[in-house]
């Protein structure tokens, strides 16, 4: 099987020849560009493509693809919102992903955002390379001893759960399917975790009933000086009632791994330039938030078991094995 990787970074190369050895079967030609439907030629001969997290998967890229004989798009992530499914099935289209990698990954990119926020870590870093050693500015909370409420407990959010249980938090939750082994949380509903929380930590899909679930109504319920700390998907948060929020000193502090906008900025460099979208400008202007860029997955453990699960679907696919869990319908 011959295989285009799209938006092909250094780290994706390094990866997946690593784990090449063990599928002889499968030849990858790798490109930086990302697919668009002007770039959808370049998967012209091959058997299938692989795109990301962000990757344009709309319809008019579906149906390009299915003029040359595409009929399997491997996502080497476990998000599928930047792909219209209904036009793929439409199309015969098999949309396989990778539904769970290293939960502990992101989880650990959350607590760190969490803590760096909580400890003006980036403020301290820039005054001390200036030699200026004041710590005015710089006072922080325990985290020990404080409520940290988890929405989302799927492996991610379970991972989440088990690093502030070492923290000494009392950790609680909302999901609408109670993880049974997480038998140290406790349940409630969504109002109640946002009002008791200290420190509130999303690991929901993006979905319908999701989408701007952190809004002025949700931020109003929460308590003054609450850390938020977003690792899952950009639109669970209305950024322009985040701001709000923001300005009227409702958090001390935010740590966003992903937000709205981040389309045109996430995994590329653009520090020649001007950002254009107020909205993202907005974040980074404030002293209490970090901004990260779509990073949690970026670990040697992650990016192996990206790579592997990645491999094995084309195989399963040619195989006819496919693995209901990695498939998108």
């Amino acid at each position: 099987m011959k295989i285009l990787f799209y938006d092909a970074a250094a780290y994706d190369v390094e990866s997946f020849e690593k784990e090449l050895n063990h599928f002889p079967d499968i030849e990858i030609i790798y490109h930086e560009v990302d697919i668009s439907p002007k770039t959808v030629s370049l998967a012209q001969g091959c058997d299938a493509i692989c795109a990301f997290v962000n990757s344009d998967l709309s319809a008019p890229v579906l149906e390009k693809l299915a003029e040359i004989n595409i009929k399997l798009v491997l996502l080497r992530c476990a998000g599928f919102n930047n792909i219209d499914l209904e036009k793929a099935n439409e199309l015969g289209i098999t949309v396989l992903r990778v539904p769970g990698y290293s939960p502990e990954a992101v989880a650990e990119l959350a607590i760190t955002l969490a803590l760096a926020v909580n400890r003006h870590v980036h403020k301290s870093y820039i005054k001390v390379r200036e030699n200026n050693f004041s710590l005015v500015g710089l006072t922080g909370v325990n985290f020990h001893g404080k409520t940290a409420g988890i929405i989302g407990t799927g492996k991610i959010g379970a991972a989440m759960c088990r690093i502030c249980r070492g923290f000494g938090m009392r950790v609680i939750a909302y999901d609408m399917y109670p993880n049974k082994e997480l038998e140290f949380v406790e349940y409630m509903s969504l109002a109640d975790v946002l009002k008791q929380s200290d420190l509130i930590s999303l690991h929901c899909p993006l979905t319908d009933e999701t989408y701007h679930m952190i809004n002025k109504d949700t931020i109003a319920q929460m308590k003054d000086d609450v850390i938020l700390v977003n690792t899952s998907r950009g639109a669970l948060v209305d950024s322009e009632e985040l701001i709000q929020g923001i300005r009227q000193g409702k958090f001390f502090g935010v740590g966003l791994d992903v937000y709205e906008e981040e389309g045109d900025n996430v995994f590329e460099n653009r520090e020649d330039e001007l950002l254009q979208h107020s909205i993202t400008a907005r974040l980074l202007s404030f002293p209490n938030v970090i901004i990260t860029s779509h990073q949690g997955f970026l670990t040697r453990e992650a990016l192996a078991a990206i790579s592997r699960t990645t491999l094995q679907n084309a195989v399963d696919y040619e195989n006819r094995t496919i693995h209901e869990a990695n498939q998108v319908k």
